[in-house]
């Protein structure tokens, strides 16, 4: 074994073992040189790091050197990158606005250091919550000002002074800041990630803040049976509708929710829930703004991001890193280990990951499986390096950290260790899921559904690479799109979701297919599962930010919790299976178990069914159709008994199946399975059965 970082620095680089890789997928062998090469790349980086910076453990905690620090003697000390600058200065209230009295000393590599005393009377010149801004005198000689990248708490101004962003300073006094209490989560077994956004999690007409999010929400995530969630729009972003994914200060968290103290309340009070806390993580790209932003921080328009075509995104109208550059994955590794050192994070879900992985940024692929896509001169390899480094130095200081990626090409390795020569993300998102459940909802009938096209994107995914499962995110949930609820009953969930108001067909075919395409989505689709907030009760309508489109209006920018909360509406009812799925998959663990045998996919009868974690599902999507004894095949002989049906009175249901009948087996093979069961099973109705 060689290639150490330093005797002082646990990130050993370790030679990669591809056999597991190659054995396990004997199509990847023909690729071996190239994950050779990818390696060789990644460990280059790592022994430059070694060499310059004596490991990465240094190199990753670059919030430590650079930004604005303040000294035990209150005096204070700034450090900024701006290789393009002609001089850099600092200037705010502390010296009534002069660009050009507090000038920065020019180092090496493009660093620039400020060293500021403090008061003659030992008070720090730079106060808690005083504005400043960094003044660039670029190649040509103009003066531009910009916001720090290291800022730590930027904030909106008031309308009439413009929307420009503000950095001011956050030092609160000793006795202002909070004290984590509890300790983190552990990492679930069974990852049952409830997806958030803090500015919608209010029903008033509002931006939402970190403490109601804490006090109102976090208790319902609970009660649901979720472990974990997805904190997205944290990275401070300047335009709101952007829902956090044109972010302009990296190390802010945003000010519109509340203080930086606030947010570190929101994850203690999770941990304190025993809830694992993930952030939804932007580096694939950044906002263009240039006056709040990280854009043409030092007077050029390179910096952190590719010059040229290379460093803009043409759908996303956004800047692109460049991932060679060392200073630019100083500043993306140490932003996440900020995130996790300061704010108490326990993992990250990586946005944008196809657009990282290729030069084409996923625009116009139709990524076939052909395994040349993903080895080709089309594959970004400085991004994927990043990835494999981030990857790296987070398992490694953080061994509980779990990491998703967002990828929708299907990248081979991409969820496998680095050590076997992948990019060691822990889990990816199962895009193709929701894009089916759309399409099915949006052009098919009923009566048509492939039931085998059904379970084959089910379970389409790479042996041992781990999926998140889901049959809707916010991607579906947007202005221009429509929830899963919404595709089903849009045309009379104004009317007829009240127990009170006449029977619905409508609203009984939409109740039922909510909860079998959950359920089924959640139980075959992958090792992970997600729902976005709302979604578990059917929240109607969609998600629309306030904008100049919209009047700014907060009317859809919110969920309505009063909705489930009504014993006289029907959306309790899907929130009630939800929950009692979540409460079975605790109880069994499908997600960390071995993935389901699908023994039965009969077009006809339209019904599927399958076996995982010692429990037998069986679905039937037959829009009319219900069978009597019905055979289906099970491997362990014994007394079945109903554990969980969807067609139940508490989840809406019309109580057609007795849960208390015992179900003996039969032995005979059926269906490829050693027994068999009769069981009744109404249309559009899923069961559960476990043995007894």
């Amino acid at each position: 074994m060689g290639g150490k970082l330093s005797k002082l620095d646990p990130m050993e680089v370790e030679v990669p073992d591809l056999s597991q890789l190659l054995n396990r997928d004997a199509y990847l062998k023909p690729y071996e040189r190239e994950f050779r090469r990818r390696y060789a790349c990644f460990r280059d980086y790592v022994d430059k790091v070694t060499d310059q910076e004596g490991g990465l453990t240094n190199f990753t905690q670059g919030y430590k050197y650079f930004g604005i620090h303040f000294n035990p003697d209150n005096s204070v000390t700034c450090r900024e990158w701006a290789p393009g600058a002609e001089q850099v200065f600092l200037t705010g209230e502390f010296n009534n606005w002069n660009r050009e009295s507090h000038p920065f000393m020019k180092l090496e590599f493009g660093k620039w250091e400020l060293y500021i005393p403090a008061h003659q009377d030992g008070s720090c010149v730079l106060s808690h919550l005083s504005e400043v801004k960094i003044v660039i005198r670029t190649k040509n000689g103009e003066l531009v000002d910009r916001l720090s990248p290291w800022a730590t708490y930027v904030v909106q101004p008031p309308r009439e002074e413009g929307f420009t962003y503000k950095q001011k300073i956050w030092n609160p006094p000793q006795h202002e800041r909070y004290v984590f209490k509890h300790k983190r989560a552990a990492r679930p077994l069974s990852l049952r990630i409830y997806e958030c956004h803090v500015g919608i999690a209010t029903e008033e007409g509002k931006v939402g803040s970190y403490l109601e999010f804490a006090r109102n929400i976090i208790p319902r995530i609970v009660k649901q049976g979720y472990n974990a969630i997805q904190l997205m729009a944290i990275m401070e972003h300047a335009y709101y509708a952007s829902f956090g994914y044109q972010v302009t200060n990296f190390y802010a968290a945003s000010s519109r929710y509340g203080t930086p103290e606030q947010l570190k309340e929101l994850v203690d009070t999770a941990h304190a829930s025993g809830l694992f806390v993930m952030l939804d993580i932007v580096h694939s790209h950044a906002s263009k703004n240039v006056l709040d932003g990280l854009n043409q921080f030092d007077g050029t328009n390179s910096c952190f991001f590719h010059d040229g075509a290379r460093g803009d995104h043409l759908l996303w109208d956004s800047r692109l890193f460049n991932y060679s550059e060392y200073e630019v994955l100083r500043f993306l590794l140490s932003n996440l280990r900020w995130y996790v050192d300061e704010y108490k994070f326990d993992g990250f879900r990586f946005d944008g990951v196809t657009s990282m992985l290729y030069h084409s940024r996923g625009i116009g692929e139709g990524f076939s499986g052909n395994y040349d896509e993903y080895f080709g001169l089309n594959v970004d390899t400085e991004a994927v390096v990043y990835l494999m480094i981030a990857n790296h130095m987070l398992h490694t200081c953080y061994p509980d950290v779990v990491t998703i990626a967002e990828d929708v090409s299907g990248m081979p390795a991409l969820c496998r260790p680095v050590t076997e020569g992948g990019t060691g993300f822990d889990y990816r998102l199962a895009m193709a899921i929701p894009d089916m459940w759309i399409k099915l909802l949006k052009e098919v009938k009923d009566d048509d559904w492939n039931v085998g096209h059904i379970v084959h994107t089910l379970t389409n995914r790479r042996w041992l690479e781990k999926t998140v499962a889901y049959a809707e995110s916010h991607d579906q949930a947007l202005v221009g799109d429509k929830t899963i609820a919404f595709w089903l009953m849009d045309k009379e969930m104004y009317t007829h979701m009240s127990l009170l108001s006449e029977p619905s067909p409508v609203i009984d075919r939409g109740i039922a297919l909510h909860k079998m395409i959950r359920l089924i989505t959640h139980v075959l689709g992958g090792e992970g599962y997600l729902n976005f907030i709302g979604n578990e009760f059917g929240h109607p309508e969609w998600l629309d930010f306030p904008r100049a489109g919209n009047n700014d209006s907060y009317h859809y920018a919110r969920r309505q919790w009063h909705l489930v909360d009504d014993k006289l509406l029907k959306y309790r009812f899907l929130n009630n299976f939800d929950a009692a799925v979540n409460k079975l998959e605790e109880e069994y663990g499908w997600l960390h178990k071995d993935p389901a045998y699908v023994s039965w996919k009969h077009e006809g009868d339209k019904l599927i069914v399958f076996e995982r974690a010692e429990l037998l599902f069986v679905f039937n999507f037959h829009p009319t159709k219900s069978f009597t004894d019905y055979r289906v095949g099970v491997e362990s002989p014994g007394k079945y008994r109903i554990v969980l049906n969807s067609d139940d009175e508490q989840f809406g249901g019309f109580k057609s199946v007795d849960n208390t009948t015992d179900h003996l087996t039969f032995p005979e093979n059926f269906a490829g399975r050693q027994h068999s069961l009769l069981v009744y099973t109404p249309s559009r109705t899923a069961l559960v059965f476990s043995r007894i």
